[in-house]
């Protein structure tokens, strides 16, 4: 597994994009777009340190939003998103969402767990 990015809600994905142009210099950023299976607005940035954070707004952040909480997730990068699915669980990790295509990353697939640190998204390899 290799670090992607991590994943911060937020209601607005346009007015968080301002707050962060305050404090960062964003050296690149995606379209902001809507992904019919993740059920959210989207939008991706790399910062100068070489982060990327992605923006997620909707459904599935929600929840979070209203207990003021900002951090979404972190990601990472797998060779085989079925076998690192079977790896987690195996080891306490719990599925709350099947791998799916993804809209923001070229339709690879995605999958998102609950483990002991937090919610990870696996981001399936080129």
């Amino acid at each position: 597994m290799t670090f992607h990015h991590i994943g911060v809600a937020c209601s607005n994905i346009r007015e968080e994009l301002e707050k962060i142009r305050k404090l960062h210099t964003i050296i690149e950023e995606t379209d902001i777009i809507f992904d019919e299976n993740q059920q959210a607005e989207l939008c991706m940035v790399t910062i100068e340190d070489g982060v990327r954070i992605e923006f997620v707004a909707g459904k599935p952040v929600e929840n979070l939003l209203k207990k003021r909480i900002s951090y979404y997730h972190i990601c990472y990068e797998v060779d085989d998103i079925h076998t690192s699915i079977e790896s987690l669980t195996e080891n306490g990790g719990i599925l709350i969402s099947p791998p799916k295509e993804a809209i923001l990353f070229n339709n690879r697939k995605v999958a998102f767990l609950m483990l002991s640190y937090g919610i990870v998204e696996l981001l399936n390899g080129n």
